[in-house]
């Protein structure tokens, strides 16, 4: 059966990465669009009722999706599948465009992964586990703000760094291997000098977003987290950066 050749793998693979992928951006976007300005205008009670039944529901399948997207990037990996031909040669990650705009999107998608599981949900348990103690008619955990926040940094950062990664992820193969745009033959310094730009600002903004650069206030770089309007903006403006050092480093 075609399904179990390495091309078929490919194909199982990369439709299984997009569809849980999708899932996965889909309620980054949902909690950060619609949650987080909806709990602002609501009501405590309203706001910890939702929690209990809405937010924890969503986190599951958020933290899993996420968990998914990452394992089947890994078998799509395994199966050579961003790359027709020979795979994984070093000409592909270190002479083409296509091989360091996908090493950035991929180092973007295992930060935003680990920010997931390391930093939003064990904070969202804290959050929902105060929500539902009140709504029991206990007391509220001291913790809890400084848990939300701490989430809340995190899951704009996340939402931040998705906007370039699709980008990223979808450019290696549609847009950046174009012959007529940047499909030719680049050294191994471009290459390098673009990677190791991209893992600076990746490195910068995960420090800020844990809290390491400028705190867990509202001031310094925390503006890109005050409104998910702000995020978006960010988030936008990283794709045109990266467009055009593209266009200096990767265009040949």
């Amino acid at each position: 059966m075609q399904i179990f050749t390495r091309a078929g793998l490919d194909g199982a693979f990369r439709i299984s990465h997009v569809i849980v992928a999708v899932m996965w951006m889909g309620l980054l976007w949902f909690f950060n669009f619609v949650q987080v300005p909806a709990f602002a205008e609501m009501e405590p009670a309203a706001r910890n009722a939702a929690m209990d039944k809405i937010t924890w529901r969503a986190l599951w399948w958020f933290r899993w999706a996420a968990a998914a997207t990452v394992f089947f990037g890994l078998l799509l990996m395994g199966a050579g599948g961003f790359k027709a031909g020979d795979a994984y040669s070093s000409d592909y990650w270190m002479h083409t465009a296509s091989g360091p705009t996908l090493l950035i999107g991929i180092l973007f998608g295992f930060t935003m992964f680990a920010n997931v599981w390391l930093v939003i949900w064990p904070a969202q348990q804290i959050a929902i586990g105060n929500a539902r103690n009140l709504l029991a008619g206990g007391e509220a955990d001291p913790n809890a703000a400084a848990a939300a926040r701490r989430g809340a940094m995190a899951s704009r950062q996340n939402m931040i760094f998705s906007l370039p990664l699709l980008v990223f992820m979808v450019g290696a193969g549609h847009f950046y291997n174009s012959g007529e745009s940047f499909g030719g033959y680049i050294t191994s310094g471009k290459a390098m000098t673009y990677l190791l730009i991209g893992i600076v600002i990746l490195v910068v903004l995960e420090l800020n977003a844990l809290g390491l650069i400028s705190g867990r206030g509202n001031g310094g770089l925390n503006v890109i987290y005050e409104t998910h309007k702000n995020a978006m903006i960010t988030g936008f403006g990283l794709i045109v950066f990266f467009y055009v050092l593209a266009e200096i480093l990767l265009r040949v």
